[in-house]
């Protein structure tokens, strides 16, 4: 009998690729099945090797296509009792409304092998690089997280909104959109002032983020006029107001703008890097690709009477990468340029040079 595999329930963070954490991307590299949701970022799944199946089974608020639960359940199942090494993806902590709970249960009952990979949940990072500390000595020393709806999608009836109300900590409501103005209601006809700080993050941690500040009176009508919609945290409490001086993420220089990049995919991920941290979305549109030759037959040719050439030129990082390449392979090295002067075209392409230990004679001014 072939031995079942093994699921690992990953926390894919709340948006930014970059929050997942060391241990997660280290599943992803080596997975044989990625099942994901439409909360992760595409960049993360673009971490698995070619030979890694990838399902989406996607949950979008209000859609009518969401595959059901036990469907996902009986996937993971299936795939781990095939020996294949499951990495299922969620947004956020799968640990916190994230329904990770109901599906280790199922691996438990069919007696398969997982583990849990914590991920940070959007309740703490959406609020963080909205600029609102979910607790401040000077504010509060409490917080709580809830859920704005139950699992039919109707505004939650068992959370005691009476008893969360009369109290002073910050209150952080997942999916909080959809019952926006019952939750609201609720609050203030238990007690909760009118004019209490409140704050709509929409698509937290993302480049497309947007932050809404009102009142826990006017916040329902004010998200329905400026159209906020899912998935968005729901902040309620003073440290709001902390958000006028500690909004850091969206006044960075490129917030909010979508750059394309058509960079070869290979060259890009710096640029996409250096681009993400100034607040831009950068979106890899490679148009360029960079292939070998049909056949090596004249650049063997010309490798094997090196010695001959008075001057070798590079015109580019990848021809430099790729001499090399096909200069190891045919078990040479730089002793074989013999006195060949060396030149360049353009400084990148003089700097990879120089990285392998060759002195470059020319770099023209104009490239």
């Amino acid at each position: 009998m072939k031995k079942s595999g093994k699921v690992y329930l990953v926390g894919a963070g709340p948006g930014d690729p970059g929050l997942l954490t060391v241990r997660g991307k280290e599943l992803l590299q080596r997975a044989d099945v990625l099942v994901y949701d439409y909360l992760a970022n595409p960049r993360l799944v673009d971490l698995v090797p070619p030979r890694c199946e990838k399902l989406f089974v996607g949950k979008k608020g209000g859609s009518k296509d969401n595959i059901s639960q036990e469907n996902i359940n009986a996937l993971i199942v299936d795939r781990a009792k095939k020996g294949k090494a499951v990495v299922r993806l969620k947004g956020g902590d799968s640990f916190v409304f994230g329904r990770g709970g109901e599906e280790a249960e199922e691996l438990v009952a069919a007696g398969i092998s997982f583990e849990v990979v914590p991920g940070i949940t959007s309740g703490i990072a959406a609020p963080a690089y909205a600029g609102i500390p979910v607790t401040h000595r000077e504010h509060c020393s409490q917080v709580t997280l809830l859920t704005g709806h139950d699992a039919e999608g109707r505004a939650i009836t068992q959370v005691e909104w009476d008893e969360l109300a009369k109290g002073t900590g910050t209150l952080v409501i997942y999916m909080g959109v959809r019952g926006l103005a019952d939750n609201t209601k609720a609050l203030i006809d238990g007690g909760r002032p009118k004019d209490t700080p409140a704050a709509l993050i929409e698509w937290g941690t993302h480049p497309r983020q947007r932050t809404l500040v009102s009142t826990l009176e006017k916040i329902a009508a004010d998200a329905e006029r400026e159209g906020i919609g899912a998935p968005s945290i729901f902040i309620v409490g003073t440290v709001v107001e902390l958000r006028k001086k500690l909004n850091w993420f969206e006044n960075r220089p490129l917030f909010g703008k979508k750059i394309l990049v058509t960079r070869a995919r290979e060259q890009a991920s710096e640029l996409l890097q250096k681009l993400s941290e100034l607040g831009a979305e950068p979106v890899p549109f490679p148009t360029i690709e960079i292939k070998d030759p049909p056949s090596w037959k004249k650049i063997d040719a010309a490798l094997s009477r090196l010695f001959q050439y008075d001057w070798i030129v590079w015109t580019s990082v990848n021809g430099v990468e790729r001499f090399f390449e096909r200069l190891q392979k045919k078990k040479k090295d730089i002793r074989d340029l013999g006195k060949a002067k060396i030149a360049a075209i353009g400084p990148a392409t003089g700097e990879a040079l120089q990285a392998r230990g060759l002195r470059v004679e020319v770099i023209p001014r104009e490239f």
